[in-house]
């Protein structure tokens, strides 16, 4: 006959979490049921991990070494060329003859052309030296 108790009362097991051994330590084939673990972390990390680290590096040293006159590509998709440099987190783009827009250094996504750095001018120069 069907005993109800067996539905509500569970049995217990006696069992460690840990397998012993004979000397009270740890049975090394405990350690080995967490090596796929580590395994997918490793090829997780070499396939994922690592080059998206490098992009960033690289992408911030592109970053910082931005001058006046380079041509470069915000992350919205807007061409431009560095007019100037306003200290270390904003840059004025020219996008058309006359029209200027204030961007953030951290939003350039790329570098379209690399230029040579434009000379300062100052007012008091000569024409010919502008030119």
């Amino acid at each position: 006959m069907l005993n109800i108790t067996e539905f509500f009362i569970s049995s217990a097991w006696a069992q460690s979490s840990l397998p012993a051994t004979a000397n009270g330590g740890v049975d090394s084939s405990s350690l080995i049921q967490y090596a796929p673990y580590f395994l997918i972390f490793a090829v997780v990390y070499v396939l994922m991990i690592r080059p998206q680290q490098k992009r960033i590096d690289e992408q911030n040293k592109m970053i910082k070494a931005l001058r006046r006159g380079d041509r470069v590509i915000t992350q919205g998709g807007i061409f431009g060329k560095i007019i100037r440099l306003e200290g270390d987190d904003v840059i004025y783009l020219e996008i058309s003859e006359g029209i200027n827009i204030k961007v953030l250094r951290s939003q350039i996504g790329g570098l379209e052309a690399k230029t040579d750095p434009v000379p300062n001018i100052k007012e008091g120069d000569d024409e010919e030296k502008k030119k």
